[in-house]
């Protein structure tokens, strides 16, 4: 024990020493009369500003603060280090390069710092918060070679608003402006700040825009303040029309023709094969309905445009189906660019005609991507896919996918009798830009509604036991709310899980284990499934959310119609395999919180249940829930873990995988932080388990799921290393089990089990993840 403690001694020691040496060696670069910038602060000096208020002021002036200083981790600058020490390289490549200017930092000195300009930012800032009468001075500390800046500002007291006044005249767009001062932003009592009045330009400008102000701009309004008709702190703001407001923007223009380019290119109208805009008199030979379509090749059917373009002759113009209609021509798919031009067609009537100006994308195109996902069966890990893809497969923006890939769930470490998975398989899609149904299917979204048919085959390999063979096909409907709600329902999706080359090791295994024999029996599942998803994790916010809810319910109508009922010895068949029935749901939320632009917390909660009836005594295998693997709960291989406390150990068994139950509860939680550029690391936890609905064969006793799931939670933790390459995320996650749920229940926490200097523990319990993408 003294031995040990006498080590960890010297190892503080070393890294104190070492930490201190990095922290100082910085400095001893500088030239005679430099010194190292190391930050700045303001400090505000004001007892009326309520605490929480000077705070957010302090932190918004700091962060305005030019320039910053050299970045450090723990206190330390090692970029800075590693510029210091590298040599002056003699050409732009090179190690000595890379080192000194990619990843090292030049020093910030106090001479690059402008502490006059910083003084002025600090003063208007606070003056555009409604400070009017703010102060601010600087003092410069330096010490040790090293220098540091303090700002004092003295803001006074923060003028309010007294009274907002919409100023009135007779002209068309001030009426317009009148109808909408009820939502205005500038609220008498709030505080004055020229943030908001900002927003309430842009605000009155997207109301105006609707009402068919084209030519219409933010700058064309100002509001007065003016301080002296009250007393006590307080502002009156008066919104009015610039007096040179240009004439075109107070008027209202309509639309009066649409004209369509589906295969403009720059070049072409550079060599006079066309014009735009187009001469009116060779434009009937184009028209289709409303619109007029340039397509003499006849590449696309135009009614496609009809579906897509929100404008029509006549209408008045408004930037809500300005931005629909091009937001419905980008999510066709079929087109690089999308160019929209209004041009004045009668100035008297306030008219103009309405081009879309549209590059279409390559016709077939190749890609090959990498990927971490989930598949229809459940099966976790990584993807390489080379994807082929025709665009406009039947002239109506179609687009026809092929696919041949290759995946797999590499772990190395822990049950050595569960072997890797592997799978390969092809798939094609056609997806068709529209609602193909006997109904009609209107949307106001600016997403184009899709019909979606696929056919699929898989091939999967479990080393050394099994091989089955995975036929899916598919036809349903895809369609966005917005940017944030999609929704997908498959109205008929079926899949065919046979069967191959199962090894006598696995058979005679399987013949004392109902539950492994289900795993490579034939499975026929078809009915309809549909998912919703919501997330907003696209926006610049510290708090964002995922949301996936799943419904699947195979078989029903099937089984209602036929009458059949597996308990009473009534299971059907359709082609000599008996269907499945049952119903299926499945919730995974996702919570993201962003510390700094290096650093953020991200969080899962996934919960589902699945239940058979009818025609099924068990939900088929392939449609039951697992835990473990790179993209679960990492410090257990895939599929072997769980259902609850089961312990295959206890009945003498040689497999510890393809556990799967009815039941499922998974959490995670992530810390992850950018070191350098492409290299990331992480820190997580995950927890869970999967449990039966009914077990009737006991034949994993404790799998069956009770008032006491909780103590079967199993907890695994450990850190990652990620190698973000844009093209591809590769990574490597490190983990070992902190809560075995197969232990004694008194027994399950395992801290006091850990010894990483064993290696025998370190074989059993360390689990090496490799995989592409993020768990989650």
């Amino acid at each position: 024990m003294g031995n040990k403690f006498n080590t960890y001694l010297k190892y503080f020691l070393y890294s104190g020493i070492t930490v201190v040496s990095l922290s100082c060696s910085n400095t001893k670069y500088l030239k005679e009369g430099q010194m190292l910038y190391t930050g700045a602060e303001v400090k505000i000096e004001n007892d009326t500003i309520p605490k929480k208020e000077k705070k957010a002021l302090q932190a918004a002036l700091e962060e305005n603060l030019v320039p910053k200083p050299n970045s450090t981790i723990l206190g330390l600058r090692p970029r800075l280090y590693f510029y210091n020490i590298a040599k002056e390289p003699k050409k732009d490549k090179g190690f000595n390069y890379w080192l000194k200017y990619k990843v090292g930092e030049k020093p910030v000195l106090l001479g690059d710092v402008d502490r006059e300009f910083n003084k002025d930012i600090i003063v208007n800032y606070s003056e555009n918060k409604g400070y009017f009468n703010a102060k601010a001075t600087y003092d410069t500390i330096s010490k040790n070679k090293k220098a540091r800046v303090t700002y004092t500002l003295k803001p006074g007291a923060q003028y309010l608003i007294s009274n907002v006044k919409f100023q009135k005249d007779s002209t068309l767009v001030n009426q317009e402006i009148q109808n909408l001062k009820n939502k205005t932003f500038l609220k008498n009592g709030n505080p004055f700040d020229l943030g908001v009045i900002k927003s309430e330009r842009d605000r009155i400008d997207n109301g105006l825009k609707e009402k068919g102000f084209y030519y219409f701009h933010p700058d064309n309004i100002i509001v007065q303040a003016d301080s002296t008709v009250a007393k006590n702190h307080k502002v009156e703001l008066n919104v009015k029309l610039k007096d040179d407001t240009p004439d075109l923007a107070t008027q209202q223009f309509g639309i009066d023709k649409v004209i369509v380019f589906p295969n403009y290119n720059l070049q072409d109208v550079k060599n006079g094969k066309y014009s735009v805009p187009m001469n009116p008199d060779s434009l009937s030979k184009y028209a289709y309905d409303d619109i007029y379509v340039i397509d003499p090749q006849h590449k696309f059917k135009p009614k496609i445009f009809d579906r897509a373009l929100y404008f029509k002759k006549g209408d008045l113009y408004n930037r809500t189906n300005h931005n629909l209609s091009l937001n419905r021509l980008i999510s066709l798919g079929v087109f690089k660019f999308v160019k929209n031009e209004f041009i004045v067609s009668d100035s008297l009537q306030h008219k103009f005609d309405a081009y879309y100006l549209l590059t279409p994308r390559e016709v077939q195109s190749l890609r090959l991507e990498a990927l971490g996902r989930t598949n229809s069966a459940s099966f976790a890990g990584s993807e390489l896919n080379l994807n082929w893809t025709q665009r406009n497969f039947f002239r109506g923006a179609e687009q026809f996918k092929a696919a041949i890939y290759g995946a797999f769930d590499v772990q190395m470490g822990g049950q050595s009798q569960a072997k890797n998975m592997y799978r390969a398989g092809a798939n094609v899609q056609l997806s068709i830009p529209r609602i193909v149904a006997p109904f009609r299917f209107n949307s106001s979204s600016a997403f184009v509604p899709r019909t979606n048919i696929s056919l699929g085959y898989e091939f999967q390999n479990r080393t050394e036991y099994y091989t089955l063979n995975n036929f899916t096909a598919s036809f349903g409907y895809v369609w966005k709310e917005n940017a944030r709600k999609e929704h997908d329902l498959k109205v008929l999706d079926i899949t065919l899980v046979s069967p191959a080359n199962v090894t006598a090791l696995y058979d005679a295994e399987s013949q004392t284990s109902p539950y492994l024999k289900r795993v490579v029996q034939e499975q026929l599942i078809f009915g309809p499934t549909y998912s919703y998803t919501y997330t907003n994790t696209m926006l610049t916010k510290p708090n964002t959310i995922y949301y996936k809810g799943t419904l699947d319910l195979a078989g029903n109508i099937t089984g209602l119609v036929t009458g059949a009922n597996a308990k009473k010895g009534k299971q059907k068949e359709i082609f000599g395999v008996p269907f499945s029935q049952y119903v299926k749901m499945e919730n995974d939320f996702r919570f993201y919180h962003k510390f700094s632009e290096k650093t953020n917390f991200a969080s899962r909660i996934i919960a589902g249940i699945a239940y058979p009836y009818g025609n099924s005594d068990a939900v088929p295998f392939s449609r039951q829930f697992f835990v473990g693997g790179s993209n679960s709960i990492r410090a257990f291989r895939a599929r072997t873990l769980g259902p609850g406390s089961y312990d295959p150990r206890g009945l003498g068994q040689n497999f510890a995988f393809d556990q799967s139950g009815d039941i499922k509860l998974e959490m995670n939680a992530e810390y992850r932080a950018n070191l350098y550029k492409f290299l990331n690391v992480a820190a997580f936890v995950d927890a869970g388990n999967v449990w039966l609905i009914n077990d009737k064969n006991n034949d994993r006793p404790g799998g069956k799921f009770s008032k006491d799931f909780l103590s079967e939670i199993a907890v695994g933790a450990g850190v990652g290393l990620r190698l973000d390459f844009s093209i591809l995320i590769l990574r490597l996650d490190l983990a070992m089990p902190l809560r075995v749920p197969y232990y004694e229940k008194g027994d399950r926490w395992t801290f006091n089990r850990i010894n990483f200097g064993d290696s025998s523990w370190r074989k059993d319990n360390l689990v090496l993840n490799i995989a592409i993408g993020y768990p989650f």
